[in-house]
């Protein structure tokens, strides 16, 4: 599976590249805004948004990627290991009806 990590610490991408490696999703991880980010995303099984350290106009094209795309959005205010690790559960628990989610209720998970 794949996975896009938009937002967290520049010194944890590492971290985030081998706990999903370990869950045996290959990351990509966006800590910055580059000019190609956009085209970069791709087509990913599942987004990743660290909401306390992401720019507005990241978290913003990489919704729109996702609606677009139909991808599956985890977000979390926390940028730690821990966190992380929560999200991937949240997407490893996910059915793929939104509606029947209990995370869809607190609005932590969002489909497209």
């Amino acid at each position: 599976m794949n996975l896009v990590v938009v937002g967290g610490h520049e010194r944890m991408e590492k971290d985030y590249i081998n706990i999903g490696k370990q869950k045996g999703y290959k990351t990509k991880v966006f800590t910055t805004m580059s000019s190609k980010f956009n085209n970069s995303i791709g087509k990913p099984d599942a987004i990743v948004i660290f909401t306390s350290a992401v720019s507005h106009k990241m978290t913003s094209i990489a919704e729109n990627q996702a609606k677009k795309n139909d991808i599956l959005i985890v977000r979390h205010r926390n940028s730690s290991k821990i966190a992380f690790k929560e999200c991937l559960d949240r997407i490893d628990e996910c059915i793929g009806n939104c509606k029947e989610c209990k995370y869809n209720k607190i609005k932590n998970i969002k489909k497209g």
